[in-house]
């Protein structure tokens, strides 16, 4: 069992102007661990935020120590760049605010295109529609034009700044994904690439699909046996209590609200909560539920491996996702997944053969609940199927078809 969500909050960045990521010192790899470049490639990396809390930054890391890897130069230009020590990547850093969204965004747009018109080198890929310069390719983490957003408090205040954000976010994404401004268009799953080329028709022979990659290593069933016996521990859950794993933050979203329902139409069950919400709000949800003694909320942790080796089973009731890096992770580490057929799920998981698909209704959550608990042979042929099909994700697969992408884009400047 093992797990994934957040740690701490906002990290320092490492790293000032242009400054090595990490400190100084040689790449990890070298020529000597490229695979298949004739030569090395000269990178810049644009996004908010990247380092080893969230999904998006986790994988925006996994790709750049990556390509580091495999001898290439990477630049990045963002807001903050956690990676770590001789990562040997250049960062220039983008000063701002962080917070509110419906700041921070349009200063980024602004500073951030700066920015990239003084450091840029070689390819350049932006995270999102976040900069307003032609760049070579766009990653595509979030459909805003297409998804149903909902506030992460239910106060006046959060659901107009949430309204405000969805328009900044769809206007920019009009801005952006046009033919102009990327060769590339680059979708984690081909669920969100069906999702672009239907919102943006005139790109759609530009979007591609590149899966974003999973530890396979770092997540794998019983890594942290002992670090998951003592969270048990800590969280006051005895061994043979059967627990549910849900990672992620943006709980109305991801069906928290409906899985905490669940809870009381499946008793047998507690759960832990890994991530950032109004936790508050969902400890009085699950009091009136009459499950509060069945919840624990962990808050934000890098350290979601372990909370997916002390469970028995992983829940997402998402309504929307575009790929959900938590629920690969938790099919690498061996866990019965339960999930809503989103983006990205419905590409992973087979209903009955490595996993259950659910409705986001609590009555269909608990019933895949009670399914599981009823029968621990069930939860363990799941979980090695699981397994098995996250192995066709790995993190090696995702940076040599981004690899493979960069030269395609070199190749045809020329």
């Amino acid at each position: 069992m093992s797990a994934v969500g957040a740690s701490g909050g906002e990290g320092a960045p490492s790293g000032g102007e242009g400054v090595p990521s990490g400190g100084e010192g040689a790449p990890s790899g070298g020529e000597g661990a490229r695979s298949g470049a004739e030569a090395p490639l000269e990178l810049t990396i644009v996004a908010h935020d990247v380092g080893p809390v969230r999904g998006m930054e986790r994988q925006l890391t996994d790709l750049i120590l990556g390509l580091r890897e495999r001898g290439h130069s990477v630049s990045v230009i963002g807001r903050s760049c956690e990676l770590p020590a001789g990562s040997g990547v250049a960062f220039h850093r983008v000063r701002g605010p962080g917070r509110p969204f419906v700041l921070a965004y349009p200063w980024f747009l602004l500073a951030g295109s700066i920015a990239v018109m003084r450091a840029r080198r070689g390819i350049v890929q932006a995270t999102g529609a976040i900069v307003l310069n032609r760049v070579d390719a766009v990653a595509v983490h979030y459909v805003h034009s297409v998804a149903t957003n909902t506030p992460s408090r239910p106060t006046l205040l959060y659901r107009l700044h949430d309204r405000a954000a969805r328009v900044l976010k769809r206007l920019g994404e009009r801005l952006c994904y046009r033919p102009g401004r990327a060769r590339a268009f680059v979708c984690v799953s081909e669920g969100a690439a069906e999702e672009m080329r239907r919102a943006f028709p005139a790109i759609a022979s530009r979007v591609v699909t590149i899966y974003n990659g999973v530890d396979t290593e770092g997540f794998a069933p019983g890594l942290r046996r002992e670090q998951a016996a003592a969270l048990r521990a800590e969280l006051g859950l005895a061994e043979e209590r059967l627990v549910a794993a849900f990672v992620g933050s943006e709980w109305e979203r991801k069906g928290l609200a409906e899985l905490i329902a669940a809870l009381a139409l499946a008793p047998e069950w507690a759960l832990v909560v890994a991530g950032g919400g109004d936790e508050q709000a969902y400890r009085e949800l699950a009091a009136r539920a009459g499950v509060g003694d069945s919840v624990r909320f962990l808050g934000v942790t890098s350290e979601v491996g372990r909370v997916y080796d002390m469970a028995d089973a992983f829940v997402l009731p998402s309504s929307y996702e575009t790929f959900s890096l938590v629920t690969f992770e938790a099919a690498a580490s061996g866990l019965p997944v339960l999930a809503t057929p989103v983006n990205g799920v419905r590409e992973l998981i087979e209903d009955g053969r490595n996993g259950i698909l659910i409705g986001r209704d609590p009555d269909s959550i608990a019933a895949a609940l009670r399914r599981l608990g009823a029968d621990p042979g069930l939860r363990a042929e799941l979980g090695a199927a699981a397994r098995r099909s996250a192995l066709a994700f790995g993190r090696e697969r995702m940076v040599a078809e981004h690899e493979a992408l960069y030269e395609r884009l070199v190749a045809e400047r020329y």
